[in-house]
């Protein structure tokens, strides 16, 4: 005798054994306990959850010899017709397959005739959605007023496509997916009639690769048994299947909630030595997410999470020691990067910059705190929520500041002053521009003149900012450029040379000699250009502001009140 697939060895036989699908199996043993049996039924729900089963059922209730039961005897040679599939009333139609109007008009042509050997014929379509709308059309009056001894039993997985008019005929039951305990549950029932030793957690991941389908499930099961032989490990489950290990999954959580880096690092490239998917990964740490922000939420999530009891509780110690606005956040940022992983070509960087990222996250503070805190800023209060740092950055604004050198010393007799307690420093107004050519012999020569040129002709002096001044002297110029560049070729125009002479005379006066020279690198002796030394001033003023800033005790107290840090540092100009 053939193998016969698990999935078929195991079909479910009554009512009582149809797992997951109570609402409906107990309305129709009522129908038909209270003789209510509607002519037309229309089962609807996912792939694998027991409509064709249901269907089959039925007909072995209606139809059993041992008369009209709840529960179908499975002994008698109309049951085991139907369970067998060669019933000369019970018909199974493909819905798929027989598409077109001629199929319904002859199968409503047999309509007509009475069962052979049995109380009702019946007819089974399944995808029933499949059939075209004039084989709709042919069957609806059939349908409406069926002869007495019919029965229309219709399965499909996509109700929306089957048109109101067939649907306002029937009575329409809506199968669940399967809760996964129940299916663990059912699972570990088989495995223990077949005799194979499996742990439960072997039983959870082929149960989760069904997707609520019991079906699928027992198909995954057959294809681990053929696997493993009758002794299943888990390792080998998870290798098979392809499917991510729970407890990376678990590790990973960890690390993000301990702000492990390294081991954050670690599990990704550990995902990736295993050839798991980097997506798939992903979505399985939003689920694991969700699960502890849902246990959160509401404690008990036994019927709201497709988890395992011990799952459950492990998942109820990590909800524990988190905040709710932390996971939302995780979350936020783990369903950004299963958007990026679809189109990015280095899956495994953008995971692990989410998961760097959730690791380093820094805690949220609530809006009304912080609002409480500049208020608390504002009227010069500390606020409750730091006392201790507030108190530390008073104590640092009351201490006297080392002040400058004064030019002229106090007289001997004269009492010291008494310290005053530092103000809030107002910004330091903005440098005044120097005067436009300063007297010669100043120290500043070249500096001098260019401020001079660029009053008189701005785009030579612009020029000339980027020019290294070899040797100046009111008698003589010489300029370098490096060799090569654009602002040699500008200064060894004749035209140039000509005007800059006469600028020079003018300010200097006198006829000074000018010299252009050609520059390998920069001079170590020269002065830097203008240009550079405005860049050099601009760094030096710039870090002189962020030390200012960083050591201002208003600052340094809100620094400790927001927890937070210095971005950056804007000098405020002041009007004259």
């Amino acid at each position: 005798m053939s193998y016969q697939v698990l999935a078929r060895k195991w079909r479910p036989q009554t009512f009582t054994d149809l797992v997951g699908q109570e609402h409906v199996s107990q309305t129709l043993k009522n129908a038909i306990d209270g003789g209510r049996v509607a002519h037309a039924f229309l089962f609807t729900g996912a792939r694998g959850v027991g409509k064709t089963s249901s269907a089959r059922i039925l007909a072995k209730a209606l139809n059993c010899e041992e008369g009209l039961s709840v529960e179908p005897c499975n002994h008698c040679s109309a049951c085991l017709e139907i369970t067998e599939g060669n019933s000369v009333d019970v018909f199974e139609i493909d819905g798929a397959s027989n598409t077109g109007v001629d199929d319904i008009r002859e199968l409503r042509d047999n309509i007509k005739y009475l069962p052979s050997r049995s109380r009702y014929k019946i007819f089974i379509i399944d995808e029933v959605h499949m059939l075209t709308t004039n084989a709709f059309n042919a069957l609806l009056k059939t349908l409406e007023e069926p002869p007495a001894h019919v029965k229309f039993i219709f399965a499909t997985t996509e109700p929306h496509k089957v048109p109101i008019t067939i649907l306002s005929r029937c009575q329409r039951f809506d199968f669940k997916r399967i809760a996964l305990p129940r299916i663990v549950s059912r699972l570990r029932y088989i495995v223990d009639q077949e005799g194979v030793s499996v742990s439960d957690e072997a039983l959870t991941i082929v149960a989760r690769k069904g997707d609520g389908s019991m079906r699928d499930s027992l198909t995954t099961l057959d294809q681990v048994l053929a696997f493993c032989g009758e002794q299943v490990s888990d390792e080998e489950v998870t290798a098979l299947l392809g499917v991510v290990d729970r407890r990376l999954i678990l590790d990973a959580a960890r690390a993000v909630f301990e702000r492990d880096l390294r081991g954050v690092l670690e599990l990704v490239a550990r995902v990736d030595s295993f050839g798991y998917n980097m997506r798939q990964f992903c979505q399985e740490l939003i689920d694991l997410f969700r699960a502890v922000a849902i246990i959160q939420a509401v404690g008990d999530a036994q019927g709201l999470l497709d988890l395992s009891e011990a799952e459950l509780a492990e998942l109820a110690g990590l909800a524990k020691t988190q905040n709710p606005g932390e996971l939302q956040r995780h979350l936020t940022l783990l369903l950004k990067a299963e958007g990026e992983m679809g189109q990015a070509s280095f899956p495994r960087l953008v995971l692990e910059m989410a998961l760097m990222k959730m690791a380093t996250l820094r805690p949220a503070v609530p809006v009304q705190e912080l609002l409480q805190r500049i208020a608390a800023l504002e009227g010069g209060a500390p606020p409750a929520a730091r006392p201790a740092q507030l108190a530390a950055a008073e104590r640092t604004a009351a201490a006297p500041r080392p002040q400058a050198p004064v030019a002229q010393a106090a007289p001997s007799g004269a009492a010291p002053r008494p310290a005053a307690a530092p103000a809030p420093q107002a910004p330091r107004p903005a440098p005044q521009a120097a005067p436009a050519g300063p007297p010669v012999g100043s120290g500043d020569l070249w500096g001098s003149l260019v401020r001079f040129i660029k009053g008189k002709k701005p785009m030579l002096g612009s020029l000339l900012e980027q020019v290294y001044p070899v040797r100046v002297t009111p008698q003589s110029l010489e300029l370098g450029c490096l060799a090569g560049s654009y602002e040699l070729m500008q200064v060894q125009d004749n035209a140039k040379q000509a005007e800059l002479r006469a600028l020079a005379g003018e300010h200097f006066g006198g006829n000074p000699t000018l010299k252009v020279v050609a520059l390998d690198a920069v001079p170590s002796n020269a002065a830097p250009s203008l240009s550079e030394k405005k860049s050099l001033e601009d760094a030096e003023r710039a870090a002189t502001l962020r030390r200012e800033a960083e050591e201002h005790p208003l600052v340094t107290a809100a620094v400790e009140l927001f927890d937070g840090e210095i971005a950056e540092v804007t000098e405020i100009k002041t009007k004259p």
